[in-house]
């Protein structure tokens, strides 16, 4: 990929390192880096500055084929990077010293935005639209009616519209031109003093850009929710493309005074957090058909969107559930006639290190602060003190919402299957894994889906596509990759020279899986950086009996090892199905053990054969056990073949090898050196109709696996499985504490009581992981176990309570539960 507007990143200090990355022609070879380094990177730097990079990005082939042909040439891959607050007068249209004197001014007042892009009229017509004006009469009948004063029914309908349009001033936006170029000023200005960079990569841009001009649909960003910056990211990456700013739509909880005025003027539009109820707790029939005919306006002035499915910033790093209320309304704008399609742009965003710092009062089980105008000021004043590195902006290929919804369809959608149905039997019966889904697919594909319910499904779907698409887009930042390594690898401590090595290592493996990393350059340099972003959560000290060499360890102190969970978080789905596979051998090798006593042989677990098949079947479940928190792919591909091409890999690096007569011609010998080696090419995806065609899983002959017993593959194997150790080792600390619920009790206080039982045990020192214990994670516990069927629900006087399910008030069933979870947990 060709090198442009600073992709090579070296890092020393500071501020020397900010000002080579935004004066990208200016000697980079030099290296002051510690001495002791200098030999231990030398002959990684070649290949680390010459490697290809991934284009990531590309729409899904399978359900948008005619999309991924549209918009993309064979170029644009290589158009390469560009920071977006480095502005200097060849971004202008004028030249010499007074150019370059003002260049950001110049480059704000050339860009394209005018008051004509944007809408006319919006309030008055969204009240004149038919669905709100049944609405309004049909709220107005109900308020006569409760009245007991008929004939009143003018004044009723008069009273309702009123209503309607102070609820509509409340939500509208308010766009100003003016506004955005001075707030693009002042964001360029600002954004150099906390950020080293902002990247983009400009073949993305050329095609969003190629379709908000050529293609005369509405657009909708979509992208992923980590920081309060994102709103601002996505206005200023658009604005100085000259791309019409995006209608956002934001929670009400920002709508505060002074605050809310400016956020207007940039296209933000405020919407309920829970639109669907009044304070009776029925639904709210007017708000609802307000923000349905406000979004159907808006789509046909051809304004683009911009909204968050998540609904709320991560506080784990990962991608939170999606939220689909919003889209709902997009596709049903769509299916209506209103508009001929929707251009959908999935968005990834990468940090270096969030401006919120952390989220560790939250996740420590404080309650969320309320956002205010004093909060915001004194936040920007922190952050003008502080340095927050790099961030990392990727759009994805805008794909035609209409082709989407044409193409799910022409295929069968399965009904929804609860977590009950599907694990209950592995749980409590122990049926065999490899029994577990035999019957559903054929059940399933004999069930015809009511309209109401085939939609729902479409759209969550849809909603999970986009968002699985997003966070894969998402670039790998040096930050995440020493707090994993720090986190996973060396918990106890490593010397730095170690570190790196590992760092390229794993770099190296990330690239080869077609995920982007955030950052380039030198190792050492690279690593240098992230450990000073991650400042306190590390703990550096010298090693006199090693030539003076620093050692690095993460600090064990609970809100250091839960801001270093959050950042490790972010490459989650780079390994996780690798990670499910490693830990459900573990589990079969247990089983397998106890069937057949084999404990005492030399190898121990290792020299047991491993059906493939079992094994993808019991990955498969531990998938749909930890659904809250991981998505192993997205809705059009299967999980078997995920699992399978997982497999595939693991045998490729020879952490398994198969044990067979062709084992010489599948899998590499045991003892080769697997970490550093990378896998040839990347694995491709294969689409519904390839599975459907393909032998996999039935007529395919299975095949028996063991575990090479060698250093390397052994490090990488432990490696994956510790990962998910934390996770587990929170799932089975829920499923200890359900033996203490003997009466029902209000959720709230049950979970706030199960975050102190983690938290105790994290500060005792019982818990292997202490970030097992923060908030999300004893959240997501909470809800799986009620899917699962082990807590029941009971909702009184507008409280819910939870109590035992009748099949688990037995002790003997919540002891398998236990065990079902340990089976796969790293002891």
């Amino acid at each position: 990929m060709e090198v442009s507007d600073g992709l090579l990143l070296q890092v020393n200090n500071g501020e020397q390192w900010c000002n080579r990355w935004k004066h990208p022609n200016e000697d980079m070879d030099r290296s002051t880096s510690p001495s002791v380094l200098r030999c231990v990177a030398s002959t990684w730097k070649e290949g680390l500055l010459n490697r290809k990079r991934p284009f990531v990005g590309r729409c899904c082939h399978s359900c948008t084929p005619q999309s991924w042909e549209r918009l993309f040439n064979p170029s644009i891959p290589s158009l390469g990077l560009r920071n977006v607050i480095y502005i200097n007068e060849t971004h202008t249209r004028q030249r010499g010293w007074l150019a370059r004197r003002l260049s950001y001014v110049l480059f704000v007042m050339e860009r394209d935005v005018n008051k004509d892009m944007f809408t006319r009229n919006v309030v008055d017509n969204v009240l004149n639209n038919s669905r709100v004006e049944n609405a309004i009469l049909s709220v107005a009948t109900d308020l006569d009616a409760a009245a007991s004063k008929p004939g009143q029914e003018l004044k009723a309908v008069s009273k309702v519209k009123q209503k309607a349009r102070a609820f509509l001033q409340e939500m509208v936006a308010n766009i100003s031109p003016a506004f955005i170029r001075l707030t693009g000023w002042v964001l360029l200005r600002l954004f150099n003093g906390f950020f080293w960079s902002i990247q983009i990569h400009k073949g993305q841009l050329e095609m969003v850009k190629k379709a908000a001009t050529e293609q005369n649909v509405p657009m909708v960003f979509l992208p992923v929710h980590k920081s309060h910056i994102d709103y601002l990211l996505i206005t200023l990456i658009l604005f100085c493309h000259n791309i019409k700013a995006p209608h956002i739509a934001a929670g009400n909880n920002l709508s505060i005074p002074i605050l809310s005025t400016l956020i207007r003027k940039l296209g933000g539009f405020f919407i309920r957090r829970r639109m669907e109820e009044t304070g009776d707790g029925k639904k709210d029939v007017l708000y609802r058909s307000l923000l349905q005919a406000y979004t159907e306006e808006l789509l046909r002035q051809h304004q683009f969107l911009e909204v968050y499915l998540e609904g709320t910033r991560s506080r784990s790093g990962k991608p939170s559930t999606a939220r689909a209320g919003m889209l709902s309304i997009v596709v049903e704008t769509l299916c209506t006639g209103s508009i001929p399609d929707v251009l959908v742009v999935p968005v990834g965003i990468s940090y270096d290190r969030i401006i919120e710092g952390n989220y560790n009062s939250e996740q420590l089980g404080k309650p969320k602060k309320n956002e205010s105008l004093w909060g915001i000021a004194c936040g920007v004043f922190r952050m003008l003190r502080k340095n927050y590195g790099c961030v990392r902006v990727d759009f994805n290929q805008p794909f035609s919402l209409k082709e989407y919804l044409d193409s799910q369809r022409n295929r069968h959608i399965p009904p929804p299957v609860s977590l009950e149905h599907t694990l209950m039997p592995t749980i409590i019966s122990a049926q065999p894994d490899a029994q577990l889904f035999v019957g559903q697919e054929e059940e399933q594909l004999n069930r015809e889906l009511p309209d109401e319910i085939l939609r729902r499904q479409l759209i969550n779907n849809l909603a999970k596509h986009v968002l699985f698409t997003a966070n894969k887009t998402s670039a790998i930042m040096s930050t995440h990759i020493v707090a994993c390594l720090l986190l996973y690898r060396h918990r106890q401590g490593v010397v730095l020279s170690k570190l790196v090595e590992d760092f390229f290592n794993m770099k190296e493996e990330i690239l080869s899986r077609d995920f982007d990393l955030g950052f380039s350059g030198n190792s050492e340099d690279v690593v240098m950086r992230a450990l000073h972003l991650l400042g306190n959560c590390v703990n550096v000290t010298s090693c006199a009996n090693r030539n003076g060499e620093f050692t690095i360890a993460p600090s064990q102190t609970v809100p250091a090892l839960f801001e270093l969970n959050f950042y490790s978080n972010c490459l989650f789905h780079v390994f996780i199905s690798d990670a499910i596979i490693a830990c459900s051998i573990l589990s079969l090798q247990r089983e397998l053990a106890v069937e057949s006593e084999s404990d005492n042989q030399p190898d121990g677990l290792n020299s047991l054969p491993l059906s493939q098949e079992r094994l993808i079947r019991k990955a498969a479940g531990l998938s749909y056990f930890l659904i809250n928190e991981v998505t192993v792919a997205p809705p059009c591909q299967t999980i078997y073949q995920v699992f399978h091409d997982a497999v595939t890999r693991l045998i490729q690096y020879g952490v398994l090898y198969v044990a067979e007569e062709d084992q010489e011609e599948l899998s590499p010998s045991p003892t080769d050196e697997l970490w550093p080696k990378k896998f040839p090419e990347p694995l491709s995806w294969r689409s519904d109709e390839e599975d459907e065609d393909s032998d996999f899983g039935e007529e395919q002959r299975d095949r028996y696996l063991k575990v090479s017993v060698a250093a390397e593959p052994q490090e990488f194997f432990i490696f994956l499985q510790r990962l998910l150790s934390p996770v587990l080792e929170a799932y089975s600390g829920a499923a200890i504490f359900v033996h203490s619920l003997s009466q029902p009790m209000a959720e709230s206080d049950y979970t706030q009581r199960l975050f102190r039982y983690l938290l105790t045990r994290t500060e005792r020192g019982v818990a292997a992981y202490g970030e097992s214990a923060t908030h999300y994670l004893v959240k997501n516990t909470v809800r799986t176990f009620k899917e699962l069927g082990v807590l029941k629900e009971r909702r009184e006087n507008k409280v819910t309570s939870l109590e035992l399910s009748s099949t688990f008030l037995p002790q003997a069933n919540r002891n398998k539960l236990l065990q079902y979870i340990l089976g796969f947990s790293l002891l």
